[in-house]
């Protein structure tokens, strides 16, 4: 007793100290009743859904935190719950209620982007904010309505992540499964242009209703599975989500093969499905917003989760999504925002009297909001750290941040890592200043598991269940028929198809890694005598008539347009083939072929140029190059063209006339070097010279050319001008080579022109009659046709490489087109004639004609300076150019001895002995000295002393020695 009696003591102590404390706190706790004011928000949201109860949790426990950690604020928000029961009218009726009624400052919510699209026009109006944290579309926007605040990630964002993990894996086609909102429909517009942007079709949209029942998703998902495309991206809420997925499982679609992306309004919200969706949905993958890790975020998650359990306590899985702290982090905002305004005195301006139309807002008599603009802006300038990251505003709404990637396993979900904006994917977070590049390999992703527990990757595609095989088009063929032949037993029953291009395509989808059953169809008229145009057969796949097309079929651009080729199989280019001469070695004048004729004639008109400008500089001062007339042109004939086997004994006195020499003698050396080799060349090497050299002679000589039928090288020819009136087309190898026979003058062609695949089939006949001439026009070569996007493209332009990089493709052509061994080798290079033109000599003969012409314009400047007295004589024209004329024919003396120049040759002198006509030496009768003689001999002039006597003609007139010069 009496220790309970001293407990009793102490408790009344304790008491007795602690009540002035108490009384002060409750006396301030009721100043600030006194004094804050109260701020009313409406919220309107679903309640009975999961996103709703979690959104509303998160407000109310938002409310808490921010006014205990503030709780000097003068302002304290208020909030007003309507339940919106997912429906747009309700979500209306409960904002105009708000409005109305309780005047609310601002509106959160509501939860669904239809409703908000509504109610986010009626603040528009009002002039009060409406905070959603959870309508995503991108159909809102604060553009329109300036008054709509979206602190969420705007749906838009999410379709780069998607793009690049669909990029990651290689998919080339993606199929999206959305709900029929404005939610999925305004989201599907962003993912198809992302996807388009990485060339990934979209080659279906699958909308299903938010009022289907079970078997109208099970027709949907059955109508995806006869198609191709095994990617989809599933972009719905939960609830109707969980029955795409379950019946997915049930339709077989949750197997190997196939791959599931989800976006973040369904990855956000797994926690809360059923555990037998769960199940269904293993292997899926999805997207988030990535929420960074604090101690403050781990802190509330323990509350809260410990709260909310409490409240449903029927709910097994709890587990705090994005959406809930978006919810949290926008009343923090609005609070912070309400306290920068003042909001507690001001109301609604009342309209005018209400009008007659009930739907307008006037009738309803609600005003507009004094307030409502400054709370806007100061909800744009608000920045703090909130629960979900950095909070701050950019357009009305959360910029695009860092999404997580997570793999659906088990009971819940794995991350596999991170795509953010400025890096791509990754396998850890970033952060901003990494050095590292943006990516969107693979290998930025961690290991994950597929549907049907597979770890290999889906390649996004397989053939339709329905069992329907692939009808491959092939063209029907009169000729040619070792590339395609279609043979029928009866005309009712299944057709043989054979050829070179059929073993290719065969071997190709043999190789490939899944089975793929297909079967020819002959594309023929309708009598079935031929085919039409391969245009019109790489149509009929355009058209669907066709899955694919096999055959000759060569890869052109205007053809790409519509449909996919795959890698050429085959060789490329378009060559020409003329027929081969005969051997010209036994032709008489085949000495003339080395040159051409434009270089005949001009090698001879250089020989006269340079004999007549040797003569002008030698004809003054050089006996051999004087005399009569006729002499004299002998002389100019003989002197140069006796340089061409350099048999010339005239010696040259005047140094132009060497330096004339020099140039020409060098200029003959090359001529006479070039036509000896080229003259070797044609009587000891076989030449199989073509009658025709180049495409353009045939154009020129307006000739007939042949080509394929049906072959798209007649729209080539015409755009090389070759007129169509000059085009015959043949249908096989026999009649190219009956048309080549007879040539264009007797009903034939002088050319064949076509692709290399058929040149040489048909050289491999025809080789020792025929060749290839002219350049090779480039194509792409022959390849198989699909529909535009076809994902069997790229598996099969893989296996035509492995093909044909190996030995297999060599043994198909050696069993369609044999062996050549016999043929001399064919190239598909130009081949010109063997003569040589005067544009290879045409810097020779500048050179020589230059020099020539400077030496006989140097000459005639230095006669003219001579005779400038003759020039200036006041004679008439024709004397001074008869004067001139007998100067320039006048006989000049040179010798090395000046002593002597100007003395006339007499006996007992110096007498040059090329003066006389006779001479002889006379040693008795010789009184005098010996005399000096000047004669040429050799290379140069020289003297000699000998006893001579001049013994006079016995004509006494000196003019016979001397016919040129005057008394």
């Amino acid at each position: 007793m009496n220790k309970n009696k001293k407990d009793a003591i102490y408790l009344h102590l304790l008491l007795l100290l602690f009540l002035p404390l108490k009384l002060c706190l409750c006396a301030e706790e009721f100043d600030a009743q006194n004094t804050t004011a109260t701020i009313d928000v409406g919220v309107i949201l679903d309640l009975d859904s999961w996103s709703g109860k979690v959104g509303l949790s998160c407000i109310k426990m938002a409310l808490s935190d921010f006014y205990a950690t503030h709780h000097s604020y003068t302002t304290r928000l208020k909030i007003h719950v309507r339940d919106s029961n997912n429906d747009v009218v309700e979500a209306a009726s409960a904002a105009i209620d708000l409005l109305k009624n309780v005047q609310v400052r601002a509106i959160l919510g509501p939860q669904r982007s239809g409703q908000a699209d509504f109610v986010a026009n009626i603040g528009n109006k009002t002039h009060v904010p409406v905070i959603t944290f959870s309508a995503t579309s991108p159909f809102l926007s604060s553009t329109e309505t300036p008054y709509f605040v979206r602190i969420a990630q705007n749906d838009s964002n999410q379709v780069h992540p998607i793009s690049a993990i669909v990029q990651a894996f290689g998919w080339k086609e993606v199929v999206p499964i959305y709900e029929d909102t404005d939610c999925g429909r305004g989201f599907v517009p962003f993912l198809t242009d992302s996807l388009q942007d990485i060339n990934v079709r979209v080659p279906y949209r699958s909308v299903i209703s938010p009022l289907a029942t079970d078997d109208q998703i099970l027709k949907e998902l059955y109508k995806l599975m006869t198609m191709q495309t095994r990617v989809y991206v599933v972009h719905m809420p939960s609830s109707l989500a969980s029955r795409v997925f379950l019946k997915a499982k049930e339709a077989g679609m949750m197997s190997k093969g196939y791959s599931w992306i989800i976006t973040y309004e369904l990855t956000d919200t797994l926690c809360s499905l059923d555990p037998s969706v769960i199940d269904s949905m293993q292997g899926v993958l999805g997207v988030k917003p990535h929420v960074p890790r604090s101690k403050k975020l781990n802190n509330f998650a323990t509350r809260w989760r410990r709260k909310f359990r409490q409240e449903n306590i029927h709910m097994d899985r709890i587990e705090l999504d994005v959406f809930g702290l978006w919810a949290y982090d926008s009343i923090w905002a609005l609070a912070k925002s309400a306290e920068q305004v003042s909001v507690v005195h001001s109301g609604f301006k009342n309209l005018e009297p209400p009008g007659k139309n009930l739907s307008d807002l006037k009738s309803f008599n609600i005003g507009v909001s004094q307030v409502g603009s400054e709370l806007l802006r100061a909800l744009q300038r608000t920045r703090f750290e909130g629960l979900s990251g950095e909070y701050h505003l950019i357009d009305g709404e959360l910029p695009s941040s860092t999404f997580e990637i997570v793999n659906v396993i088990g009971k819940g979900e794995r991350g596999i890592g991170f795509w953010s904006p400025t890096y791509g994917l990754s396998k850890e977070l970033l952060k901003p200043g990494d050095q590292k590049n943006y990516s969107t390999s693979k290998d930025g992703l961690g290991a994950i598991i597929w549907p049907g527990e597979q770890l290999e990757v889906p390649k996004g595609w397989e053939m339709p269940t329905s069992g329907k095989k692939l009808r491959v088009g092939v063209p029907v063929k009169d000729g040619f028929l070792d590339f395609v032949k279609v043979e029928r037993s009866s005309p009712t029953s299944s057709p043989t198809v054979t050829g070179f291009c059929i073993d290719v395509f065969e071997k190709v989808m043999m190789s490939l890694p899944y089975a793929v059953p297909y079967e020819y169809v002959p594309f023929e008229l309708a009598n079935g005598t031929g085919s039409l145009s391969y245009n019109d057969l790489v149509n009929q796949v355009y058209l669907q008539n066709f899955d694919a097309v096999v055959g000759d079929i060569t890869i052109l651009a205007n053809r790409s347009l519509h449909v996919d080729f795959t890698l050429p199989y085959t060789e490329s280019g378009v060559s020409m083939i003329v027929p081969i001469k005969d051997d010209e070695r036994r032709n008489a004048w085949i000495f003339l072929k080395p040159l051409t004729m434009d270089l005949w004639l001009t090698t001879g008109a250089f020989f006269i140029f340079t004999g007549f400008v040797v003569w002008v500089l030698e004809h003054g001062i050089n006996v051999d190059f004087r005399g009569p007339p006729h002499r004299q042109v002998g002389m100019i004939f003989w002197f140069s063209f006796s340089t061409l086997v350099f048999a010339h004994k005239e010696k040259v006195l005047s140094n132009l006339s060497r330096f004339v020499m020099i140039i020409w003698v060098f200029v003959v050396l090359v001529l006479t070097s070039s036509y000896t080799a080229s003259l070797t060349s044609m009587l000891t090497v076989e030449q199989l010279q073509p009658t025709i050299t180049d495409l353009k002679d045939i154009i020129k000589n307006g000739e007939y050319i042949g080509y394929q039928k049906g072959s798209f090288v007649a729209g080539l020819m015409e755009s090389l001008k070759v007129d169509r009136s000059k085009l015959k087309s043949y249908s096989s190898v026999e009649e190219f080579h009956e048309a080549l026979s007879r040539g264009s003058r007797n009903g034939g062609v002088s050319a064949i022109v076509d692709e290399i695949p058929f040149v040489k089939l048909f050289l491999a006949k025809y080789c020792k009659k025929y060749t290839v001439v002219g350049r090779t026009y480039k194509i792409a070569g022959y390849g198989f046709v699909f529909p535009k996007g076809s994902p069997l493209v790229p598996d099969v332009s893989t296996a035509i490489l492995n093909i044909t990089e190996g030995e297999t493709m060599s043994k198909i052509e050696q069993k369609w087109f044999g062996q050549q061994e016999d043929c001399p080798e064919q190239g598909a290079t130009t081949v010109t004639s063997n003569s040589l033109t005067i544009d290879s000599f045409r810097g020779l003969f500048l050179v020589a004609g230059l020099s020539s012409s400077s030496a006989l314009f140097i000459f005639f400047f230095v006669f003219l300076h001579e005779h400038k007295d003759i020039l200036k004589s006041e004679g008439s024209v024709k004397q001074i150019v008869t004067s001139m004329i007998k100067q320039f024919d006048q006989k000049k003396e040179i010798s090395t001895d000046t002593s002597h120049k100007g003395k006339p040759p007499d006996c007992g002198h110096t007498i040059d002995v090329r003066d006389c006509d006779q001479v002889t030496p006379n040693m008795s009768t010789l009184q005098s000295p010996a005399m000096t003689i000047i004669s040429s001999y050799g290379d140069g002039i020289f003297t000699e002393e000998e006893d001579f006597s001049c013994t006079e003609p016995s004509t006494p007139n000196h003019h016979s020695f001397f016919p040129n010069i005057e008394e």
